[in-house]
């Protein structure tokens, strides 16, 4: 009976106090969580056959031999956004991305992620942060336009990445130093992926890639602006105002 009248108690109370009371609401600026500690929940491997786990929160990926590149994608796509986690990767010898905006099986790019990538290179050229297009238009953003950020990441430690696309402008950082910056008007929405590179001459199979502490914002976004000076790819098509 006390059951019943508690139940009959919330039956009764105003629909605007009920929803306000059930119903976590996004406040401006916050940052969602895109990873639970033990599930892929919200997520979806697409591309070829790499592995992906979540172990206590750490979202692994390890590369397989014979087969495509592989993607950990999130269902939901996205627009205006502010995205940072913690990335790791054990060897030079590997190689990943963070697909930003991006598709897959679309038309040319059949059974295919394409779409921005934040590269993660931790080989001798040292590109990580450099913006890849993905089964597209290939480099957009190499890293020898920005020789001062070839040095943020460390192999083999977990960096703080940082990724912001704010209307046509997509810029990253890799433990907090400004390392690329593009304006492209194509993508406005897409997912986003977490990439297991393919094994094969460089890439060998077994090799790990590490995420982490994946949350996202968007709203109440404020972009952060680059040093001046800093190098901008503006692949926006030219009109006659620009002349």
């Amino acid at each position: 009976m006390d059951d019943y009248k508690k139940y009959l108690k919330y039956l009764l109370l105003p629909l605007p106090f009920f929803l306000a009371t059930t119903l976590h609401a996004q406040k401006p600026g916050e940052w969602i969580p895109l990873a639970d500690n033990h599930s892929l929940k919200g997520w979806k491997k697409v591309g070829g056959g790499g592995l992906f786990t979540n172990d206590n929160g750490v979202i692994t990926g390890t590369s397989v031999i014979d087969t495509a590149n592989t993607f950990l994608i999130t269902e939901k796509e996205y627009g205006d956004f502010v995205l940072e986690l913690e990335v790791m990767i054990e060897s030079p010898l590997s190689n990943s991305g963070i697909q930003t905006r991006s598709h897959f099986d679309g038309k040319g790019h059949e059974r295919k992620v394409y779409g921005r990538q934040m590269e993660i290179d931790p080989s001798a050229r040292k590109w990580t942060g450099g913006i890849y297009d993905e089964d597209r238009r290939e480099w957009l953003y190499p890293l020898d336009l920005n020789p001062a950020g070839k040095s943020a990441f460390t192999v083999g430690k977990y960096n703080h990445v940082k990724i912001e696309c704010i209307g046509n402008e997509m810029k990253t950082w890799i433990n907090k130093v400004p390392v690329a910056y593009v304006i492209d008007t194509l993508d406005n929405k897409g997912f986003i992926g977490l990439q297991v590179h393919a094994a094969g001459s460089v890439e060998q199979p077994g090799h790990k890639v590490y995420f982490k502490n994946i949350k996202i914002k968007t709203t109440g976004l404020e972009p952060e602006a680059m040093p001046a000076g800093m190098h901008i790819v503006n692949m926006k098509p030219e009109t006659k105002n620009d002349y």
